[in-house]
């Protein structure tokens, strides 16, 4: 909901507060890039403002819409406000409040929430939430009775008056908050075709890091319809980042899947784990990455307890982040669907094949070494030199 004739997005971010300014500054420039990279790949018109604490995307009245939902994709956003742009005279602002709720408030509670950081205007903030207020009162009162909430209004006229002007809107939509993409190193991303892992990139990613997306083809174990979900689920998180390249890194597995399949039985995921990792780290040296990001939970598969996560990650040097590891899945569930990587299929479907009738929860790292084949990490780092990119 939009104030009639708001032609401006105010966005607000969250944790670059707390940088020191030269990092605030370059992280406010990333921030505006993305912006930019954005409206262009949607084809919406604006100009990213690059202001201090309070970017700010100049649009149309038909695009501003648009131009908010935007806003709020882009990582490091804490919330955006489509708002009308008027001067810093009083008598111009409380004519906005009269328009806006002429056309905006047609019941309920309401609320003025008034802010100046221009403080050399003739008036203070406590006057203009007082006296705008008065006017919404008087605007709509001959419709219906108002009634003020300051605590939890059905409906919120804010006002921010700056050095230039001021700006009326009605409502604060949330963003992702978060780092701007590209603020912190890339890292290496497993995707699958299931649930878990485009969530997990989509966290790492709202954190600053780029990622490199990289499916391990299970040949005979996966198939089209598994690598396809796992493409799927790329090319819908790259709409939240148009300016990076997403192209997905596939690593041969089938061969490996198989040979476990043979000749493992106990153990087997975990050793298939360990493939994953290496292979991913091998990927991070050659695309100069700095992690790996995995969708990995406490307990939430056989292979995912602490002491088999333990074992699994001594395949690697590299840091492995787990950014839903103490997440329900009901939880990870609700962000897919609302980030839009949400399948109704099973989650990884064709590991599912691989696993073995009996699962190994307590895993150590002498006894398993015993049993997987001698050369399973040097099939990892081949497997990783092999990897082609593919477009999602």
């Amino acid at each position: 909901m939009s104030p009639p004739g708001a032609d401006t997005v105010l966005v607000r971010h969250g944790d670059l507060n707390t940088k020191s300014n030269t990092v605030k500054r370059y992280m406010v420039d990333v921030l505006c890039e993305n912006l930019e990279a954005l409206l262009a790949d949607r084809s919406i018109p604006g100009d990213v403002e690059r202001k201090w604490n309070r970017p700010l995307i100049h649009t149309t009245e038909d695009a501003v819409e648009e131009a908010t939902d935007a806003a709020t994709d882009a990582f490091g956003v804490v919330s955006a406000s489509p708002a009308l742009t008027v001067s810093t005279e009083k008598d111009r602002i409380l004519e906005a409040l009269t328009e806006a709720a002429r056309e905006c408030y047609d019941g309920g509670t309401f609320a003025i929430d008034a802010r100046r950081a221009n403080k050399n205007v003739p008036y203070s903030s406590e006057d203009l939430a007082r006296e705008g207020g008065d006017t919404v009162w008087a605007t709509v009162e001959d419709e219906f009775e108002p009634e003020v909430d300051l605590d939890d209004p059905d409906v919120t006229f804010g006002v921010e008056v700056r050095d230039e002007c001021t700006y009326v809107y009605l409502e604060k939509i949330p963003g992702p908050g978060g780092l701007p993409l590209g603020s912190q190193e890339p890292a290496v991303a497993l995707v699958s075709g299931g649930i878990d892992s485009p969530v997990a990139a989509y966290e790492i990613m709202k954190r600053g890091s780029p990622i490199v997306p990289a499916y391990v083809d299970l040949g005979d174990y996966g198939g089209i319809d598994h690598e396809a979900r796992a493409m799927e689920t790329v090319r819908l998180l790259s709409a939240y980042a148009p300016n990076f390249d997403m192209d997905v890194y596939r690593i041969p597995g089938g061969e490996t899947v198989d040979l476990l399949v043979r000749e493992m039985d106990k153990g087997r995921m975990l050793s298939l784990r360990r493939f994953f990792y290496r292979a991913a780290e091998t990927l991070a040296e050659r695309v100069d990455a700095h992690g790996i990001v995995t969708g990995e939970a406490v307990g939430q598969k056989s292979s995912q307890t602490l002491q088999n996560l333990g074992v699994t990650s001594r395949a690697a040097d590299l840091p492995i982040h787990r950014p839903l590891l103490t997440r329900d899945k009901q939880d990870i569930v609700a962000q897919a669907r609302e980030i839009g990587t949400f399948t109704d299929s099973t989650i990884d479907a064709g590991c599912n094949r691989v696993t073995p009738d009996r699962v190994e929860t307590n895993a150590r790292l002498e006894p398993l070494l015993e049993h997987e084949p001698d050369d399973l990490l040097e099939r990892a780092e081949e497997a990783a030199a092999n990897a082609t990119l593919v477009e999602p």
